[in-house]
């Protein structure tokens, strides 16, 4: 007997790395999977095979049940097609599963309009017209529903990423509206902040440094490791099933063995005025209260450079005499 015998999944991203072990993962425990993928690169640029089938192939020689769905999880019709897709193959729709995403890094000086719009609309309204139809189809049923979006640590402010981080934030306040929202419905909804070595992570420092020297890259070599992608699956299975009927509105962390639950925001100090507020009274206020304590953020500053001996050019922290620049990542 599975976890999740009798239940149907949706899972978006569903080609390669997590989404793959998640599908992958979903089906052993008896789940009925609909593996979701447009067939792209990390980059959206299209691919010439959709590995989502091999995804496919994996659970139905596990003797699990699975099909494919080709499909953009922005487009409201092939959103609303996928879910139908699912109820008219498996005759409900139970969980959603949102892991789709691509990356456009770029320093925010230098991201063009084309690259903040591209991985906001798949990372953000990927989760929304996914679940639009979702939604639909649960509140009709009002028995059972489970949302889990695949938001990043990358929400709490990423450099070099605006347009991912900003994506990933919104997805925590899109979960926790649904959770709000579908509650009344038995439906669940919560953001998963992931990590794992996939073809994502595969553009770091050490990827480049695997390609020059011929070696594996990371994500090769991750099965088994803290950095393997099925790691976050278990987390993904409890989150899905009917024993987390009382887990709403959160956020978790599932990166290697370690599992984490993040605290709401909360507010740690106030400040009360019982009239109009004064700016120079608040000027001489705020540094003594509200701010008081606190420090600048981590990371280089231009007095950090400078006293690294280090120069700016075109954007670029470069250490020694300056160098042509290749421009900002």
């Amino acid at each position: 007997m599975g976890r999740l015998d009798g239940k149907v999944a949706v899972v978006t991203g569903a080609a390669v790395g997590m989404g793959r072990a998640t599908a992958v993962t979903l089906a052993s425990e008896g789940a009925k999977v609909v593996a979701w993928d447009l067939g792209v690169d990390v980059e959206g640029k299209p691919l010439a095979d959709n590995p989502v089938h091999e995804t496919v192939e994996i659970i139905k020689n596990a003797g699990g049940e699975a099909i494919a769905f080709h499909g953009d999880v922005s487009s409201m019709e092939d959103s609303e097609n996928a879910i139908g897709t699912a109820i008219d193959t498996y005759g409900q729709m139970d969980i959603l599963i949102c892991t789709a995403g691509i990356l456009r890094e770029r320093m925010i000086f230098n991201m063009t309009e084309d690259e903040w719009d591209d991985v906001v609309r798949i990372h953000l309204k990927g989760c929304f017209a996914p679940t639009k139809f979702a939604a639909i189809h649960w509140r009709q049923r009002r028995e059972y529903g489970r949302l889990l979006a695949f938001s990043s640590g990358a929400a709490l402010g990423s450099p070099g990423q605006p347009n991912y981080s900003a994506a990933k934030m919104g997805i925590v306040g899109f979960t926790r509206s649904t959770a709000n929202a579908l509650v009344r419905y038995n439906v669940t909804s919560n953001a998963i902040f992931p990590g794992a070595a996939t073809r994502m992570t595969d553009r770091g420092l050490a990827s480049q440094k695997a390609i020059r020297d011929g070696t594996p890259l990371p994500s090769e070599t991750a099965g088994g490791t803290e950095r393997d992608p099925y790691n976050n699956a278990p987390a993904v299975v409890f989150l899905s099933s009917p024993e987390a009927s009382h887990v709403s509105g959160r956020i978790f962390a599932t990166s290697g063995w370690t599992y984490k639950l993040y605290k709401d925001e909360e507010i740690i100090r106030n400040l009360y005025s019982d009239k109009q507020w004064d700016i120079d009274e608040l000027f001489e206020t705020l540094p003594k209260t509200l701010f008081q304590g606190l420090a600048p953020l981590q990371g280089q500053t231009a007095a950090d450079v400078t006293a690294g001996n280090r120069v700016r050019i075109g954007g670029d922290v470069i250490g020694g005499a300056p160098t042509p620049s290749a421009g900002g990542a």
